[in-house]
């Protein structure tokens, strides 16, 4: 019978110790924690794109299929919002999102938070809240938004 070195069973319980060897469930959540903090840059990058109104950042992050579903039933697709860009139809001061939360299935995760946005249209100045929830989905060329669905504005607060 051949003798097992304590140096090598030591190293075996040091390395379990500090956790290097993970279960295949701490894996899982390991791989789901790291894309829903993947999922939240990527849609706080898309969000500060909209706020420069830089179309050639959305065109990266949306899906070519891409949706948008407003409160009042209005729908816009990728087109639609890179063209707004381009053409500055509204001019941003804030377009910041907070108190987000990420969903993950698979290749789908959904992200829901709550989106402040000012700024100007047609020359009209507007500030409101609203809460959506964009869908994003794990394609061969990385993660991209391909719906988004949004509250009509919140009632401001007195």
């Amino acid at each position: 019978m051949e003798q097992v070195s304590w140096g090598v069973v030591g190293i075996v319980a040091l390395a379990l110790a500090v956790g290097i060897f993970i279960t295949p469930a701490a894996a899982e959540a390991n791989d789901t924690k790291a894309i829903e903090q993947h999922i939240v840059q990527l849609d706080t990058r898309y969000q500060a794109a909209v706020e420069r109104n830089d179309a050639e950042e959305m065109a990266k992050i949306l899906a070519d299929d891409f949706v948008l579903v407003l409160g009042d039933g209005r729908t816009f697709t990728r087109e639609d919002l890179l063209e707004k860009a381009r053409t500055k139809a509204v001019i941003y001061e804030r377009q910041v999102d907070s108190q987000q939360t990420v969903r993950v299935w698979g290749d789908t995760a959904i992200i829901t938070a709550l989106l402040w946005e000012s700024g100007t249209k047609a020359g009209v100045p507007f500030d409101i809240k609203l809460w959506f929830s964009d869908v994003y989905v794990k394609t061969p060329n990385g993660w991209k938004y391909i719906f988004g669905q949004a509250s009509l504005p919140l009632p401001a607060k007195p």
